[in-house]
């Protein structure tokens, strides 16, 4: 079912690709800074594309926080790099803002902050931007409503750049499958949305799936562990029956998030995805 539609984001490979370069807001300075947290570099992100489809993958989406220059050089490079493995750039995912803050300043400068990188999707090829929804509480409706206009405004300085603008059961604003849905009902369904397993609330996992399968981006295919460091994998194959019963096209991201070795860790994901 989803052989053809595998992929990883570069958070599974997060203590492998170099220094990580988290961006914060300073709220004594009013605007983004970035705090560089140091790991080891095994291998480029410009190597991740041809070691990826060497795998059997077919899609990557790469955190804004691994990119370790933003220069037209590098962006080039790294468009080559895809084209040269022959995989999709699927998604930059972005992993900052909060476009939902009642702070005028914050909210504004958050906005054209997101601008900037969804330029610097556009240069390295990137398919799509995953805008984090924000950090306001769930079910507050004044959040929501600035949340949607943000992401409405971004899809659409995004259509002349190539660059469509998605969001995610991600952070506070979506962490329930209600303020959720309200969120994309507010922008039409305009934004499409990524399904993250993991992220979703246990009693909450399959109704989210259900809800978010037909607006799905991608799935993050994010599994349950026992105590032993084994997958649960029944749990995850009945996850992902759901949403392949209800997107055919959507890419399956394998997220690995634990201790050991990363590559193996995919892979032990991968072996369950395809098993469905």
């Amino acid at each position: 079912m989803f052989v053809n539609r595998l992929s990883i984001s570069s958070w599974s490979l997060h203590r492998c690709l170099g220094p990580l370069r988290w961006t914060v807001w300073d709220q004594t300075s009013r605007t983004q800074s970035t705090n560089i947290q140091e790991q080891p570099e095994l291998f480029s992100l410009l190597d991740l594309p041809s070691d990826a489809a060497s795998r059997g993958l077919s899609y990557l989406e790469l955190c804004h926080f691994h990119f370790p220059s933003r220069e037209d050089d590098y962006l080039k490079k790294l468009r080559s790099s895809f084209a040269d493995a022959g995989i999709a750039f699927h998604t930059l995912l972005i992993d900052y803002g909060d476009i939902s803050s009642p702070d005028p300043v914050r909210r504004e400068s958050d906005i054209a902050y997101l601008k900037g990188w969804m330029e610097t999707a556009a240069l390295a090829g990137a398919a799509a931007v995953r805008i984090v929804a924000g950090e306001q509480p769930a079910g507050d409706s004044e959040a929501i409503r600035r949340s949607a206009n943000a992401l409405l405004e971004l899809s659409h300085y995004g259509t002349p750049l190539g660059v469509k603008v998605v969001t995610e059961n991600f952070r506070d604003l979506t962490s329930t499958v209600d303020s959720w849905r309200n969120l994309l009902a507010e922008t039409g369904n305009e934004v499409s949305t990524i399904v993250d397993f993991g992220n979703l609330a246990k009693k909450e996992k399959e109704a989210g799936i259900v809800f978010g399968t037909p607006l799905a981006h991608s799935f993050h295919a994010k599994p349950e562990y026992g105590d032993d460091g084994s997958i649960n994998a029944e749990s995850l194959r009945q996850l992902l029956r759901l949403a392949g019963a209800g997107n055919a096209d959507a890419p399956v991201s394998l997220i690995f998030d634990r201790d050991g070795d990363m590559w193996e860790g995919i892979e032990r994901i991968k072996s369950v995805v395809l098993s469905v």
